[in-house]
C-alpha cells in the first residue's frame, strides 16, 4: 500500500495539474480524521504513558521532520523522476540509519552493515546509471534525484528517533501523535503559499486526496505499527523489501515507465542489502 503513494502522486500531477503543497494538504486533510481519533483512543487508556516535555518535543519534532519534510521532498522529486526510480532512492533509508547510529549514537557499524551498504549503494548506481543511459536527462532529473535523497535523509531520521520513543511510549500514540504534528506542518505551509485551488476542488480531486490518504497514508501506517508490534522491525524490514519491486510493476502497468535490466539488478542489490541488513543482530533496525 506505501508502494502505491509515488502512482497516485504522478498520476495526479499528469492528470489534474496540482502542485505539490495542495495536493500534500489533500493528503493529510483527509488523513487528519484518523490520527486525531487514534490518537484520543490511545490517550484515554489505563496504560495510557503520560509524556513529558522533552518527549512531547522529540515527538513533534520527529514528526515534523520525518512526514513533513520528507513528504515534501518527495512529492517535489516525483515531478522530474520515475515512480520506480523514487522508490529505490527512497529505500537508501535502512542505510542512513545505521550511519546516523554509527556517527550520532556512537553505534559500533558491523561487517553486515558494511556489506550492506556497499551492495546497496551499488544497487542505486546501476539503476540511475540504466535510467540516464534511456536518454539525455534535463536538469530537472537530477534535481529530482536530489529532492528523494534529501526525502530518504530526513525519513531516516526519522526512524533512528522513533526507534527509542516507540519503547517509551508505544507505536500507536507515536504514529497518530507524529502524523498530527507532519499534518500541522502541511497546512501551514499550504497557508504560507496562498495556492487556495482546494476551496474549488472537484470529485477527480477529492478522490486522489482519499486515495493518497486512505490508501497510502493511513491504513498502511498502523499496519507497519501492528506488524513491528507482532513479528519484529527486523521482519517488517526484511517484507517491506516487496515496495521497490511493487512500485516498479505498478509503474510499468499503470503510468508505462519502462523496466530495464539495469533497473532490475538494481533493485535486486538493493533488496539484498536491506536483507543483510534486518538479518543483522548488530543492527538498531532488528531489534
Amino acid at each position: 500500500m506505501f508502494s502505491t503513494k509515488a502512482i497516485i502522486v504522478k498520476k495526479a500531477f499528469h492528470d489534474i495539474h496540482i502542485d505539490v503543497v495542495s495536493l500534500l494538504a489533500l493528503r493529510m486533510i483527509f488523513s487528519l480524521p484518523f490520527y486525531l481519533v487514534a490518537a484520543f483512543l490511545v490517550s484515554s487508556r489505563k496504560e495510557n504513558v503520560r509524556m513529558n516535555r522533552k518527549q512531547w518535543l522529540g515527538i513533534l519534532g520527529l514528526g515534523f521532520v520525518g512526514y513533513y519534510l520528507s513528504s515534501l521532498f518527495d512529492f517535489l522529486g516525483l515531478q522530474y523522476v520515475s515512480a520506480g526510480l523514487e522508490r529505490l532512492i527512497l529505500f537508501l533509508y535502512p542505510s542512513f540509519v545505521v550511519l546516523i547510529n554509527a556517527f550520532f549514537f556512537k553505534a559500533v557499524v558491523s561487517k553486515f552493515q558494511k556489506i550492506s551498504l556497499f551492495v546497496t549503494y551499488a544497487g542505486i548506481l546501476l539503476a540511475f546509471a540504466g535510467e540516464t543511459r534511456l536518454g539525455p536527462q534535463p536538469d530537472s532529473f537530477y534535481w529530482g534525484c536530489l529532492f528523494i535523497f534529501l526525502c530518504a535523509i530526513t525519513f531516516s531520521i526519522y526512524i533512528a528517533g522513533s526507534g527509542r520513543m516507540v519503547l517509551q511510549i508505544g507505536a500507536t500514540k507515536f504514529t497518530a501523535y507524529a502524523m498530527l504534528a507532519a499534518t500541522a506542518g502541511v497546512l501551514i505551509n499550504y497557508a504560507v503559499a496562498g495556492k487556495y485551488g482546494l476551496q474549488h476542488a472537484d470529485g477527480t480531486v477529492i478522490s486522489f486526496g482519499l486515495m493518497l490518504a486512505l490508501v497510502a497514508t493511513v491504513i498502511p501506517s498502523f499496519l507497519i505499527s501492528l506488524a513491528m508490534k507482532k513479528i519484529g522491525s527486523s521482519s517488517v524490514a526484511i517484507i517491506s523489501t516487496v515496495g521497490p519491486v511493487s512500485t516498479i510493476l505498478q509503474a510499468h502497468l499503470i503510468l508505462g515507465e519502462p523496466i530495464f535490466v539495469a533497473q532490475m539488478i538494481g533493485t535486486a542489490l538493493v533488496i539484498a542489502g536491506i536483507v543483510v541488513t534486518a538479518f543483522d543482530s548488530k543492527n538498531p533496525l532488528a531489534k
